[in-house]
């Protein structure tokens, strides 16, 4: 079970995007966010994997979760790039391990990136997002 000392506060309540993935908060810090998912019999594709999208929005729920524990008050973020590279297929029924790391935490943007892993520890992708600071949210 995870230790709720070791989630940041604005990591532990998540959108109901998240929830709808059933994405699992593991660890959260401003250096580190970590999830699981699994793949549910709704997130298959047709070739009978985990679909390329629910990946994405993995990660990009991530980063964007990094993200928001470095804003100031009334700032917000958004994505305004995106880039995966998948290297494996995560079948059906497995649970993905995924972690985000910030690559770099400007005042105007960051760019985080995500590595989501499969059940036997093998990368399965790769995602780099440009997350950018909005005033006035």
């Amino acid at each position: 079970m995870t230790d709720p000392s070791d989630i940041h506060p604005i990591a532990r309540e998540q959108p109901p995007f998240a929830l709808h993935l059933e994405m699992r908060i593991i660890s959260a810090s401003p250096d580190r966010v970590e999830a699981e998912m699994h793949a549910a019999p709704d997130l298959i594709n047709r070739n009978g994997v985990l679909h390329g999208g629910a990946i994405m929005a993995l990660a990009d729920n991530m980063g964007g979760t990094g993200a928001f524990m470095h804003l100031a008050e009334g700032q917000g973020t958004t994505t305004v790039e995106s880039k995966t590279n998948f290297f494996r297929a995560v079948p059906a029924g497995d649970t993905v391990r995924a972690v985000s790391i910030p690559l770099h935490l400007g005042r105007k943007t960051m760019v985080w990136q995500t590595t989501v892993l499969r059940g036997d520890g093998k990368v399965a992708a790769m995602v780099t997002q440009t997350q950018m600071i909005l005033d006035g949210k």
